[in-house]
């Protein structure tokens, strides 16, 4: 394993997540990995698959290039599609992962309660 390029990617992960204000279970969630894993990339002690770093990429709006330290942020373009990250509010993201946990009777009536406030 690369240790260099690991740390540098744990780095710039932690970094851009901190700067969302994102969790780090969140991430993980996002991105498809239990926390502790994704802990551990961010310490720099393991590299990610190809697939794992492109999700990172989304998921932090970064490029694969920022995280791999061979681009600055500025200089770099973003992945082609937003990350909604962006739009998110911590509320949001909480919401989020509470209905992630609904079976599909409660997500269906959460669906109708949030329909009907918001009209």
């Amino acid at each position: 394993m690369n240790e260099e390029l690991a740390i540098t990617i744990g780095t710039a992960a932690r970094e851009a997540r901190e700067r969302l204000g994102l969790t780090r279970t969140e991430v993980a969630e996002r991105v498809g990995l239990v926390e502790p894993a994704y802990r551990r990339l961010e310490r720099g002690k393991v590299l990610p698959s190809v697939t794992v770093l492109h999700r990172i990429s989304l998921t932090l709006d970064l490029s694969p290039e920022v995280l791999m330290g061979t681009a600055t942020q500025g200089t770099s373009k973003k992945p082609a599609r937003a990350s909604l990250v962006e739009v998110e509010t911590p509320e949001l993201r909480r919401l989020l992962a509470l209905g992630r946990r609904l079976d599909e009777e409660k997500l269906d009536a959460l669906l109708h309660v949030a329909t009907a406030l918001t009209r």
